[in-house]
């Protein structure tokens, strides 16, 4: 069985696009890759428009690549969070982090 796919992608200098599964299957890639990017560049959007799947293991995701940009110094924000995404973090409480 294949594992579901996930990309990021830079569209802008200040962007970083997430696209593709943002899973429990995919969490652990999705969070070292995006440390990794945001380590060297100098992003400030997570745009997540190109999410096709979400569940709490992307929300956590989400959230640590958030902190992870403080912790460099940098306000990073969310654009396009999916409908699925915003009710889970609803229902979890953190929807103000997004």
């Amino acid at each position: 069985m294949s594992q579901p796919a996930f990309q990021l992608s830079t569209p802008a200098p200040d962007t970083l696009a997430v696209s593709g599964a943002l899973t429990f299957d995919t969490a652990s890639r999705a969070l070292d890759a995006g440390r990794n990017e945001l380590d060297r560049g100098a992003q400030h959007v997570l745009d997540l428009a190109g999410v096709t799947q979400a569940d709490s293991a992307g929300l956590a995701t989400v959230l640590a690549l958030l902190a992870h940009g403080r912790a460099k110094g940098r306000d990073v924000t969310v654009a396009h969070a999916p409908a699925g995404l915003q009710a889970l973090a609803r229902v979890s409480g953190v929807d103000s982090l997004l």
